[in-house]
């Protein structure tokens, strides 16, 4: 079953304490508007082998999930597990680049090489500018009475699972579902940024069902990114240009597309023919219902047997001007 309380904390960062053996979680201390306390338990190492996590920091994120995420309250905010609303999808919301996953283990000797000082410099950042704002997703756990057993206040309660949750190998099938995936998002006003900090464990795959969140190992044929999204025209305010997405095969070989499908943000498909030359670049027209709404949203690009081969995101500032287009 999928997981019982997921959602997203919204607060502020007080302190954090780095990972050490045997507990492999760093812990964020937060305080919300309320002036209610919570911890954060992340993990930076896996219960199986290999233990080593994966990892993407994007000190720049633009994604149309930022407004969703700006527009919530304070302290805590359960969340639909479906898209178009806050929820995260590794998989289908097109958070990040697959290929930009990195492994690195949570404690090496030296400066700056570990998990735990990679998560540190954005932590200790956001602890110093109280303008700053932690967005934690992932599952509330039950409150308890006692102290905190790493910051002491009470009564205790937090959030964990701050990482991908679903495609699990089978001993932790139960947690797997989808749209309720976990990360930290921070917020730094002055400059205007957004910091993502996306975790993975490796015994995850990249595919999972669609309505069940289990996981899928993809089958022989084009390896993901083999077509990529790399390019669109958003048809944005009363230009009459029709919407397209441009693709380009990365591969030496000529990929034949029938079967294949692009995705909208709503889940619309467009069913793609013909064959894109090996190193060449293919331009989509859409058509309806399949949309690029000038609001931002997301794309995914679907082999023959419906796995994800590639996506895209595009936010409402990078659609404003009309008629240009958005390149990946």
């Amino acid at each position: 079953m999928p997981l019982r309380n997921y959602g997203v904390l919204r607060g502020s960062v007080l302190d954090h304490r780095p990972a050490a053996d045997p507990d492999a979680h760093l812990h964020v201390h937060v305080v919300d508007a309320a002036r209610v306390h919570w911890r954060i338990a992340v993990n930076v190492r896996s219960k199986l082998e290999p233990s080593v996590l994966e990892y993407v920091i994007d000190s720049d994120l633009r994604h149309p999930i930022l407004a969703q995420a700006a527009g919530l309250p304070s302290g805590w905010s359960p969340l639909a597990r479906k898209p178009g609303g806050a929820a995260l999808d590794y998989i289908r919301g097109s958070l990040f680049d697959r290929e930009a996953l990195r492994r690195l283990p949570f404690d090496l000797p030296g400066p700056d090489n570990d998990l735990n000082e990679k998560l540190a410099h954005y932590l200790r950042r956001a602890t110093a500018d109280r303008r700053a704002t932690l967005f934690a997703f992932g599952e509330r756990w039950k409150t308890q009475p006692a102290a905190d057993p790493v910051f002491g206040f009470k009564p205790a309660k937090g959030v964990h699972d701050i990482h991908m949750n679903q495609a699990n190998d089978a001993r932790f099938a139960d947690d797997d579902g989808v749209y309720q995936d976990g990360a930290l998002l921070l917020h730094f006003p002055s400059p205007e940024q957004w910091v993502a900090i996306f975790l993975k464990f490796q015994s995850q795959t990249w595919h999972s069902d669609d309505v069940t969140g289990r996981r899928i190992e993809r089958p022989p044929g084009p390896p993901d990114g083999s077509v990529r999204i790399v390019a669109a025209l958003v048809a944005a305010g009363s230009s009459r240009q029709t919407p397209s997405v441009t693709l380009l095969n990365t591969t030496a070989a000529a990929i034949a597309l029938a079967g294949w499908q692009l995705a909208d943000g709503d889940g619309h498909t467009q069913q793609l023919t013909g064959t894109i030359a090996a190193g060449a670049a293919l331009r989509v027209r859409l058509a309806p219902p399949v949309t690029l709404p000038d609001g931002g949203g997301t794309l995914s690009l679907l082999d023959a047997g419906g796995l994800k081969v590639d996506g895209a995101a595009y936010t409402p500032a990078q659609a404003e001007e009309p008629g240009r287009t958005i390149v990946f």
